[in-house]
């Protein structure tokens, strides 16, 4: 809402700076659409002007909301996948992936003549780097990190939630539980768990188990070789 909104309002501020040019810009390149005079069957470049401002701007600005709600859905669903190891770096990638659509589609912004074009590409920048520093803090404050260890990867597996995410780190939402399980190769049998900083365990000795993440930390399984 911040990043489209503050996109609309800049553009919307930028036409009143510039309105002269606007009015100019509209009779001379759409004179069949905006250049009629005071009384007549065309609208005039002020009608157009007023058009511009009170539908068109409100109306890319909340398309731009929508594609950047997407964009933010996107960071969450594919947080693991994007480039980067902080919170902040990838929501930077994201952030200039969402700048790349907007821009395609044509919702960057109006442009008009060139000192416009430069505003609003300077701002539009600055947007961007806004909304990856608020999706990567939002992101940080809801969700923690936790490690999954393995005493050996090849006869011990930790599966969590029906995934296999032995030897990962990846990101849960904070006070969320997850299911558990140790898979052992046939020559080992499950000893334990151990945890360290905000992870907690319920039955550290069962191979199928709840975590609770409370904060950024780690699980390890433990094996023991049959005899």
């Amino acid at each position: 809402m911040v990043y489209a909104g503050s996109i609309g309002l800049f553009n919307i501020l930028l036409l009143y700076a510039l309105k002269g040019d606007v009015l100019q810009f509209l009779s001379a390149n759409l004179p069949s659409s905006c250049g009629g005079a005071a009384g007549g069957s065309l609208p005039t470049p002020e009608e157009c002007f007023s058009s511009v401002v009170l539908v068109y701007i409100p109306y890319f600005t909340f398309l731009g909301f929508v594609i950047s709600l997407v964009f933010a859905a996107a960071y969450g669903i594919l947080y693991e996948r994007l480039p980067g190891q902080s919170q902040r770096v990838k929501a930077a990638s994201i952030g200039l992936l969402l700048l790349i659509a907007l821009l395609y589609l044509g919702l960057a912004g109006l442009s008009f003549e060139y000192t416009a074009r430069i505003l609003i590409s300077f701002f539009d920048l600055a947007a961007t780097v806004a909304y990856a520093v608020i999706l990567g803090g939002l992101y940080r404050r809801y969700t923690r990190s936790v490690e999954f260890v393995s005493q050996d990867e090849n006869s011990l597996k930790i599966i969590v939630d029906g995934r296999n995410l032995t030897g990962k780190t990846r990101t849960f939402h904070l006070r969320s539980s997850h299911e558990v399980k140790s898979e052992t190769s046939e020559d080992s049998t499950f000893k334990e768990w151990a945890i360290s900083g905000g992870v907690s365990v319920e039955d550290p000795r069962s191979f199928r188990t709840t975590i609770e993440v409370n904060g950024d930390g780690m699980l390890k399984a433990f094996s023991s070789k049959k005899r």
